[in-house]
């Protein structure tokens, strides 16, 4: 199976994308053993963490078998192999980067740059994405993603990403959001184990909520 196939996958299973930002190699298992349990099956690890190859590393090991493991705040094609030794299969960006892009399609790792403009979307797809993150998402409203649906290609997963919460996933989800990208909502450094497990199942009972 293909880190792509993989990812849509475990897309469809669960559309949630845990944004570990800040998050540390000690407290990482911890953290995606809580998110894992609760239903996640697409991890970030934003590289302006501390220690985020190591991090990668340590949640690739130990939940490379139930989950997707990722990096995020991609800016620089160097990192992209960085990521890929530590086991990552995913490369997330905040913005449109063509030599991002076609750096991890090289790679065989997951492309999925951010954008928010048609223009960045188009850009990102001719350049290789096979998914894009909408970001930041507080300042589009969910008619701006029904706008987008209608013209960017259905095999591309449109992910949205920023200010996201339980409240707000129906009626993105309505407009054509195929996956939500979290991030303080779900991790922010300081909460505890407990905390993000219940922060993971309220985001997992909303989804429910908004697909019945």
């Amino acid at each position: 199976m293909t880190n792509h196939d993989k990812f849509t996958r475990y897309l469809a299973q669960c559309p949630l994308v845990a944004i570990l930002r800040g998050v540390t190699p000690a407290e990482v298992e911890g953290v995606g053993g809580a998110l894992v349990e609760a239903g996640f099956r697409i991890i970030e690890v934003p590289l302006n963490s501390p220690e985020p190859l190591e991090s990668i590393a340590l949640l690739a090991r130990r939940f490379g078998d139930d989950a997707m493991i990722g990096a995020g705040t991609v800016i620089d094609p160097v990192d992209v192999t960085r990521v890929a030794d530590a086991g990552g299969q995913l490369v997330v960006s905040p913005g449109t980067d063509p030599d991002v892009i076609r750096a991890t399609r090289v790679a065989a790792m997951v492309s999925a740059p951010g954008f928010f403009t048609p223009s960045e979307a188009f850009t990102a797809i001719r350049a290789g994405a096979q998914a894009l993150k909408l970001f930041p998402a507080e300042a589009a409203s969910p008619e701006v993603v029904r706008a987008l649906r209608a013209v960017l290609p259905d095999d591309i997963p449109l992910i949205v990403v920023g200010g996201i919460s339980p409240e707000k996933i129906p009626a993105y989800r309505s407009a054509g959001a195929d996956g939500f990208g979290l991030g303080g909502a779900i991790y922010k450094p300081g909460l505890s184990v407990a905390d993000v497990a219940a922060r993971a199942r309220a985001f997992v009972a909303a989804l429910r909520e908004a697909q019945a």
